[in-house]
C-alpha cells in the first residue's frame, strides 16, 4: 500500500541533476531457445547446446517458441502495461563476433509489451512511479572466450538464441538510489511471476544504464550507456563513477559524446566501447522468415487468470490483515518465496492476530540465522510450520521471548523437531505458578534491600535490576509480565 507522498528531497549534485534510464535484459525461464529446440540449461560444455538454427546454417528457418510469448504477456500484465496483440519480429543488423547470423532477431515497431509502470519504494519510505516504455522479445548472442587460448579467442554458442525480454524504462530516475530501487523491483517481479530465475551471476539478469546530466529545468543532456552490468553493487559503482566523469567534463566546459561504455571493476572507471548507435544504424526490417505474432483475447485472459497475487497487492493485504508496518510488508515481499513462508508462519502461529510477532521473527532471528549459515530460504532447517508452532507457544505463555530464542536454536540444530518436542525434552516450559514466582521474588527482595529502597525513592533502574535478579534466579523461565506485576505488589 503506497503511503502519502513525502516532499521530494533534492537529488542535485553540485547543481547538476542526474537523469537515468535503465534497459534490463532478463532471460526467460524456458527449457528451449526462442527460435530453436536447443536446451537452455546453464553450464554445459561449450557448443553442446547449439543446433543448425543457432549456427545459422543455410536453409534452416526459425520457429517461435510459444512459451516466450506467454511469459512476455505475463510480465506486461504485472506492470499494468498495454499488450500489443499484433507484433512483429525484425532483424537488427550489426556485427556480433559471437553470433553466426550477423544480425539479431528482435522487435522494433509494435513491441509485445507497451507502456506500463512499476512503483518503487525508497529508504525514507517515499514511493515513486517509474514508467516502463516497452518490453520486447529478442534472442541472445553467444559468448566470446578470450582467456583459454593463447593468441586467439574461442566462441561458445550455447547462449546463442536464448530467449530474452528487454525491459526499457522511461528516463524517470534522478539518483543512484532510485535506479537501484527500480532494478531491484523489476528483479523481484520477474522472479515473482516465474518468468525468469533472475540469476545475475549466470547472466540471466543484466542491466544497461543510460546516464546523463543537466542543469535543473534544461533539456536532457547527452547520455552514455553503461553496458551489461550484472550485479547490484557494480551498478551502483558504475553509475557513480560515470556521474563523476561527466561532471568533470561539463564543469571544464567540455561536451559529452554519446557512446556505449564499459565499467572496469578493478580500475573503477568507465571506458569507451563504441559510439552509441541510433535505431537507423541497425537497419531494422521485418524478418521475412517469421510471421507476425497475433495474440488472441483468450490468450491474454488465460494469462490474467494464471497471474499470482502481485507484490504490491500482497503488501497491502499484509498491512491490512496482519497489522505489519509498511516497512515490514516491503521486506517480507522482496521475494515470493519469503512472502509465502511468512504467510505460512502466520497460519501456524494461530492466524492474523499473530502477524506482527511472526513478522518480527521472520525478519529478525530467522533471517539472521539464514544469513549466518549462508543458506537460501528453501534450504532452511526450520520450516514455516515449526517456526509458527514456536510462536504459538510464545503467544499462549508456554515460553517467553528469551526462552524462545533457545528453542529456536535447538530447532535449527535438530532438524524436524517441533517446538513442543524441544520444550518438553529440555524442560523449557515457562514458570507461571504464582506461588513459586512469589517465593523467588521474596528471596531476591530480602537479599537486595538497598535496591528496594532505591526503587522506592524513585530510581526505576533499581526495579529493572531486581527483575533481572528474579529472572536469573528463575533461570529465565518466569513470565516477565507476571514478575513485574507481582514485584510491584510485594514491594507495595
Amino acid at each position: 500500500m503506497a503511503q502519502a507522498q513525502k516532499a521530494p528531497k533534492s537529488n542535485l549534485i553540485d547543481g547538476w541533476e542526474v537523469v537515468i534510464g535503465i534497459e534490463i535484459h532478463t532471460q526467460l525461464m524456458t527449457n528451449s531457445k526462442i527460435f530453436s529446440g536447443s536446451s537452455t540449461t546453464f553450464g554445459q560444455d561449450p557448443n553442446t547446446q547449439a543446433n543448425l538454427v543457432d549456427l545459422a546454417m543455410p536453409g534452416v528457418l526459425p520457429v517461435l517458441n510459444k512459451e516466450v510469448v506467454d511469459l512476455a504477456i505475463r510480465f506486461g500484465l504485472g506492470i499494468d502495461a498495454y499488450i500489443d496483440q499484433a507484433s512483429v519480429f525484425a532483424r537488427k543488423n550489426y556485427f556480433y563476433p559471437d553470433s553466426p547470423k550477423g544480425y539479431q532477431i528482435s522487435q522494433m515497431d509494435n513491441p509485445i509489451v507497451g507502456l506500463g509502470h512499476i512503483d518503487i519504494q525508497l529508504e525514507d519510505g517515499t514511493v515513486k512511479r517509474i514508467g516502463v516504455t516497452r518490453a520486447h522479445l529478442e534472442e541472445d548472442a553467444g559468448k566470446s572466450i578470450h582467456d583459454q587460448f593463447e593468441g586467439m579467442s574461442g566462441i561458445d554458442l550455447n547462449r546463442a538464441g536464448t530467449p530474452l525480454l528487454e525491459i526499457v524504462s522511461e528516463p524517470d530516475m534522478r539518483s543512484v538510489e532510485e535506479a537501484l530501487a527500480y532494478i531491484k523491483a523489476i528483479h523481484t517481479l520477474v522472479r515473482w511471476l516465474g518468468i525468469s530465475d533472475g540469476n545475475m551471476a549466470e547472466g540471466s539478469f543484466r542491466c544497461d544504464c543510460n546516464v546523463s546530466l543537466r542543469r535543473p529545468g534544461n533539456e536532457f543532456g547527452t547520455r552514455c550507456e553503461l553496458k551489461n552490468i550484472n550485479s547490484f553493487r557494480f551498478i551502483e559503482q558504475a553509475i557513480n563513477v560515470e556521474i563523476e566523469r561527466q561532471m568533470d567534463i561539463l564543469e571544464d566546459g567540455g561536451k559529452i559524446d554519446q557512446e556505449t561504455r564499459l565499467f572496469d571493476t578493478v580500475k573503477m572507471e568507465t571506458r569507451s566501447m563504441r559510439s552509441k548507435e541510433e535505431a537507423n544504424d541497425y537497419r531494422y526490417f521485418p524478418d521475412p522468415d517469421l510471421l507476425p505474432v497475433i495474440i488472441s483475447n483468450e490468450q491474454v485472459e488465460m494469462a490474467k487468470a494464471a497471474l499470482p497475487e502481485l507484490p504490491k497487492t500482497r503488501r497491502a493485504r499484509f498491512i491490512a490483515d496482519f497489522g505489519v508496518t509498511e516497512y515490514d510488508a516491503h521486506v517480507l515481499t522482496l521475494s515470493r518465496e519469503m512472502a509465502d513462508f511468512y504467510e505460512a508462519v502466520v497460519v501456524a502461529a494461530g492466524g492474523a492476530a499473530q502477524g506482527k510477532v511472526a513478522a518480527n521473527w521472520v525478519m529478525g532471528e530467522f533471517s539472521g540465522a539464514l544469513n549466518k549459515a549462508s543458506l537460501e530460504l528453501q534450504d532452511s532447517p526450520v520450516s514455516a510450520e515449526q517456526l509458527g508452532g514456536m510462536i504459538a507457544r510464545i503467544v499462549d505463555n508456554t515460553i517467553n521471548g528469551k526462552i524462545a530464542k533457545q528453542v529456536f536454536g535447538f530447532m535449527w540444530e535438530a532438524e524436524g523437531k517441533s517446538a513442543d518436542d524441544i520444550i518438553a525434552e529440555k524442560g523449557l516450559k515457562q514458570e507461571t505458578d504464582t506461588g513459586a514466582i512469589e517465593a523467588i521474588i521474596k528471596d531476591v527482595l530480602a537479599a537486595n534491600e538497598k535496591m528496594v529502597e532505591e526503587y522506592k525513592s524513585g530510581k526505576e533502574k533499581a526495579f529493572n535490576g531486581l527483575v533481572g535478579q528474579v529472572m536469573k534466579a528463575a533461570k529465565g523461565k518466569a513470565n516477565p509480565a507476571q514478575v513485574n506485576e507481582l514485584m510491584k505488589k510485594l514491594i507495595g
